[in-house]
């Protein structure tokens, strides 16, 4: 094997595995074969019309995550890119659902994910939503890259519910294939300190219910 189709294997292979970490610990069952999981990130790698740019896309409200012992994370919610994903979120927000739960997942050079009543990354709250992603019949160009806020799911493609992840570096392999509804516009040095500060036991960035960084809050705030 040539020294550039080598390069190649590895690069495909790293992106399966990290579509494979959000896919896990989601709820429901998470078991799809290799040969689809490979289909859904080499096509999603031919993608090229998500957008990184979020200056057009109006917010109708702002999200602040207040994380214990570190900070406070602001995040735009984009209604008219993903409206089902944006009121699930801001009314479990609002009903208090987030207060107190943590993220139990987080993966540096990835994202942390968040918002499992359990913490093991098998619950949710009492619905699932529509995912609102390409691949699910559903127009979004809001690209993963560094600081979106996208839903967490299961392989079955309306199986989001509550959780969600944060991304710490640009993961557009994951365009098409989750709902991203908003973005970070202050506090991804919090993001970059939990990365850095959480011990993890594993690849699959499972965290210790002991040191898992836990939510205080989630306030949001109507513009």
């Amino acid at each position: 094997m040539t020294k550039i189709k080598k390069i190649s294997a590895i690069m495909v292979a790293a992106v399966i595995l990290c579509t494979c970490f959000l896919m896990s610990g989601c709820g429901g069952d998470t078991e799809s074969s290799s040969s689809e999981k490979a289909t859904s990130a080499v096509s999603n790698e031919e993608t090229t019309s998500a957008s990184t740019d979020t200056t057009d896309y109006k917010s109708s409200y702002t999200a602040t995550i207040d994380v214990k012992d570190y900070g406070k994370i602001e995040v735009e919610l984009y209604e008219e890119l993903a409206p089902i994903t944006v009121k699930n979120f801001v009314d479990l927000a609002k009903d208090g659902f987030y207060d107190g739960l943590t993220f139990h997942r987080i993966i540096t050079g990835f994202m942390i994910q968040g918002g499992d009543p359990l913490g093991n990354g098998t619950g949710g709250s009492d619905k699932t939503i529509k995912g609102e992603f390409a691949q699910n019949g559903v127009e979004n160009n809001l690209s993963h890259t560094r600081g979106v806020i996208s839903m967490a799911r299961s392989n079955e493609p309306d199986s989001a519910s509550s959780q969600f992840f944060i991304v710490q570096a640009d993961s557009t392999y994951l365009d098409g294939q989750y709902a991203a509804f908003g973005k970070v516009t202050k506090g991804m040095d919090i993001v970059d300190k939990i990365c850095k500060d959480t011990p993890v036991t594993d690849s699959n960035g499972t965290v210790e219910k002991k040191n898992q960084p836990v939510i205080n809050s989630i306030k949001i705030e109507e513009k």
